[in-house]
């Protein structure tokens, strides 16, 4: 697997929202309770909300595939959720942090990832 090419423009990106995320103070110090994170729902939205999640799940889980050189999502649909989610709420300003997540999914979604010769899943 050759991860080397987008890693580093990845790790930027997962860089770039997290310090937006800090800005905006939705970046925390506890982790929320492991029951939280056993939830099986998309996003776990059942238990978490959508910062949490990607800070939680979302961020450190793709930096341990690209550590691990690992196969990475092909596909990737957060930008649409986020505005969603993101645009009924006044307590922080998260267009920054959608431009970043939009960049993440194209960046994703190019399968520019998968190995050759490898079809995407």
């Amino acid at each position: 697997m050759t991860t080397q090419a987008p890693a580093p423009m990845l790790l930027q990106l997962l860089h770039q929202l997290e310090d937006e995320m800090r800005s905006q103070q939705l970046w925390s110090a506890t982790p929320p309770n492991p029951e939280a994170l056993a939830s099986t729902m998309p996003f776990m939205y059942d238990s978490l909300q959508l910062h949490e999640w990607l800070q939680w799940v979302f961020v450190p889980r793709l930096r341990a595939l690209i550590d691990a050189q690992g196969q990475l999502p092909c596909q990737s649909h957060i930008h649409p959720l986020a505005e969603h989610e993101w645009s009924q709420r006044s307590d922080f300003d998260g267009r920054r942090m959608l431009t970043v997540l939009l960049a993440l999914d194209e960046l994703l979604n190019t399968c520019a990832m998968t190995p050759p010769g490898e079809a995407p899943h």
